[in-house]
Parts: structure tokens; C-alpha cells; sequence
């Protein structure tokens, strides 16, 4: 069976358009809450980290999912919900715009591949070196690298999270934007 792009009287398109707004919803909330602690976070100390308190918050009820999870997830069905009901803004994308478009993603995906290797290889060797030098396993959630700058460092379950959601957004992207595209009176028809 050939797949068929979503049309707007679709009953699909409705579930995938208020799947989005939930999402939209549920980034926005968890993004604002995040600014939010960590300004009273660098009015208290002069410093925060980044995305501490969405990693130490967990919601609906403790030992269920952090809030870092929520947003991680809510990007990436956010995105397929967008890929799937936004798909006629792109019929028209042609040419030297299709080829800018594709080189930038394909970078994007690079760049985030890259900071997800980084990150989770950074969150192995802070592990194994806490194993080894106190022989207890250490609270991975507190886990925190000073890069790019000390006075914000990121905390390393955020990041390859938030990292590992851009490589999965940016590559599939990627892949829509490479596939054989029909003209939209083509799809119509």
C-alpha cells in the first residue's frame, strides 16, 4: 500500500495537529520552567547548570520520567507531527533553495552527531573515573562538564539528550528533503 500524504480533511491530520499542540505545549512549559530556575539559580549563586533542575525534576510522580525526558520526547514527536501535516510548504522548494536547505541540514545532523558522541563519551569517562577512584557508582544525574564556559557548565544527561533529539530532528530532515519529490498538482491527482 502506497502511503498518501495527509490532507487537511483528514481525520489523521486533526490527531497529528493536536498531538503538536500538546507537544508545543508541553516544550513551551518545560522550557519556561527551565529559564525560570535557572535565572533564581544565578541570582542565588552567580552560576547555574544548565539543565539541572529539568534532569532532577521528575514528573508525574518521583522515579517516573524527568522533565529532561519530556522535552526530549516532545521534540521529536513534535517534529514527526510537523513533518507529517507541514509537508505541502515544502512541495514548492526547488533548486538552489532545495540544495541550501539539504547542505544545511546534513551540517546540523553532523554537528549534533558529533556533540551527542561527545557528550556521552564525556558522561562514560566521569562515570568510570568516579568508579574507579571511589569505587561507588556516582549520582549521574549531578554529572556536569564546565565547557563552554565555567560559570555555565551543562549537565551531561541534558545534554546528550537535547543533542541526541537535534540529530534525530536534523537527520530526518535530512532524509525527507532527499527523497523523490512530486509536484503537488502531481499529489492531487
Amino acid at each position: 500500500m502506497k502511503e498518501r500524504h495527509l490532507q487537511k480533511h483528514d481525520r489523521q491530520y486533526k490527531i497529528f495537529l493536536y498531538v503538536f499542540y500538546a507537544c508545543a505545549v508541553m516544550m513551551s512549559s518545560i522550557t519556561f520552567f527551565g529559564i525560570y530556575s535557572m535565572s533564581q539559580d544565578w541570582n542565588e549563586n552567580g552560576m547555574f547548570v544548565m539543565g539541572e533542575i529539568l534532569v532532577q525534576t521528575q514528573i508525574p510522580f518521583e522515579n517516573f520520567a524527568n522533565l529532561s525526558t519530556w522535552l526530549f520526547f516532545s521534540c521529536v514527536i513534535g517534529w514527526y507531527c510537523v513533518s507529517r501535516i507541514g509537508w505541502r510548504k515544502t512541495t514548492n522548494l526547488h533548486s538552489y533553495r532545495m540544495a541550501l536547505l539539504k547542505l544545511m541540514l546534513v551540517g546540523f545532523t553532523i554537528i549534533c552527531l558529533y556533540e551527542v558522541l561527545w557528550s556521552f563519551t564525556i558522561l562514560n569517562a566521569e562515570i568510570t573515573s568516579a568508579m574507579i577512584l571511589t569505587g561507588a557508582t556516582p549520582d549521574i544525574d549531578a554529572l556536569a562538564v564546565e565547557y563552554p564556559d565555567a560559570l555555565r557548565p551543562w549537565n551531561l544527561i541534558f545534554a546528550t539528550k537535547m543533542w541526541l533529539a537535534g540529530t534525530i530532528i536534523s537527520g530526518h530532515a535530512f532524509y525527507l528533503s532527499s527523497k523523490p519529490r512530486k509536484s503537488l498538482e502531481e499529489i492531487e491527482s
